[in-house]
């Protein structure tokens, strides 16, 4: 209940021991500040995780061909796997259930040309869904489609970085001719990528095209799938054992050789790192829950000096009739007030302090926009009533249990 009597008194007190309240309630925001900071820190290290791995779908599997290093089935080691335009449509036939899109990838560097200027860069060949896989943004234009696809079409897509390599300023590239590796290619987008600039220094074109006009071959260089969502993390990792198997089987890959076929999955990348960033967390947690018991130990030691400060006055308080719950309340409900006031002096300070920092940490300690969250400012209002509790409790229960004749009696 509120007792503005009581509150009177508090503020007498603090006012009347200024230096003791600025020790106690220092101690506490300190321990609050380099916590929030930490904490922050800690959301900033999986933020930068968080871009670094979702950029691209993270429901994606890579597929390698690589060189046997084990005879099987007659065939020596060192044979080098290829992949051909029917793995593709043996995948989606017999993995139905499991895949959404795949797409091949057939890449090499390529000098394009304008008007001019020139520039080499990453030449990829793949299919439509390509740009989903890899979270493609189309600025200007469109993406290859089916058309282009089934036609073999010279038309291409070109990164951001690209379009100002080449083009000035005023020109948009979508409708131009590029010259790419010796052949002119209609330019029909531009796109934009979130992993970077090397990703918007790429052109894209049609698989087929890259195909036709390297004398009509089907080989692939690498394949990229995605699965149905639904099928959780533990499907994914099924799908991921049983593909393996099937591609080591029909190209005569020994199931125990690690490198006649690679295959990365995402899931499980993404998953072992985020892991990797939680635990990081949590031991930034516990620093940082360390350096607050520490502010919290320093202010129950000020609490215990100012009880024995002022045991003559409670046993003058209980000689006149003041029960040991009213005295429990008065020192329990001093030590919540500073706690709780220095504690949000921490916490703002915190905040605006991981405010300042920004992404200024980013390209040196991986720090991405740290902050804290909602959750994280109410974790920490309980935490500083607890801990204003725990800090006044055992020095107010101290000085309920003063007997007046004694505590008249103490110099």
């Amino acid at each position: 209940m509120f007792s503005r009597d009581r509150w009177q008194e508090i503020f007498q007190t603090i006012n009347k021991n200024k230096l003791r309240t600025f020790l106690s309630g220092f101690t506490v925001a300190l321990g609050i500040l380099i916590f929030t900071v930490l904490f922050g820190m800690g959301n900033g290290l999986k933020n930068t995780f968080n871009e670094f791995f979702m950029d691209d779908a993270t429901n994606t599997f890579f597929i390698y061909p690589g060189r046997t290093t084990m005879p099987y089935q007659g065939f020596k080691k060192g044979r080098q796997v290829e992949f051909r335009n029917d793995d593709l449509e043996d995948i989606k036939k017999d993995f139905a259930l499991y895949l959404d899109d795949i797409t091949p990838r057939i890449s090499q560097s390529a000098l394009a040309s304008y008007k001019g200027e020139s520039n080499t860069y990453n030449l990829r060949a793949v299919a439509p869904s390509h740009s989903k896989m890899e979270r493609t943004i189309i600025m200007k234009g469109r993406y290859i489609n089916a058309n282009d696809i089934a036609n073999e079409t010279k038309n291409i897509v070109i990164g951001r970085l690209v379009e100002i390599d080449l083009f000035d300023k005023s020109e948009s590239a979508v409708g131009k001719y590029l010259e790419v590796g010796g052949v002119m290619y209609k330019v029909i987008g531009v796109f934009q990528d979130e992993g970077g600039d090397n990703e918007e220094r790429r052109i894209y074109m049609p698989y087929t095209t890259k195909q036709l006009l390297d004398k009509g071959t089907d080989k692939i260089d690498q394949m990229v799938l995605t699965y149905k969502t639904d099928i959780g993390y533990a499907g994914a990792m099924a799908f991921d054992s049983s593909l393996r198997k099937y591609l080591k089987e029909k190209h005569k890959v020994a199931p125990e050789d690690q490198n006649g076929i690679y295959l990365s999955n995402t899931a499980d990348v993404v998953k072992r790192n985020m892991m990797f960033a939680n635990v990081l967390q949590w031991v930034v947690i516990f620093v940082g829950i360390g350096t607050l018991i520490a502010g919290v130990i320093g202010i129950s030691n000020i609490m215990v000096f100012v009880v024995k400060e002022r045991t003559k006055e409670l046993g003058i308080r209980k000689a006149l009739g003041a029960t040991p719950a009213s005295v429990i309340g008065l020192v329990l409900q001093e030590s919540i007030f500073i706690t709780t006031i220095a504690g949000y002096i921490g916490l703002v300070i915190g905040i605006g302090t991981l405010s300042i920092m920004g992404n200024s940490l980013k390209e040196d300690y991986f720090i991405t926009n740290p902050q804290v969250g909602i959750d994280v400012v109410i974790t920490a209002t309980l935490i500083l009533i607890f801990f204003g509790v725990v800090a006044g409790y055992i020095p107010a229960k101290r000085a309920a249990n003063v007997k007046p004749i004694v505590a008249l009696r103490d110099e």
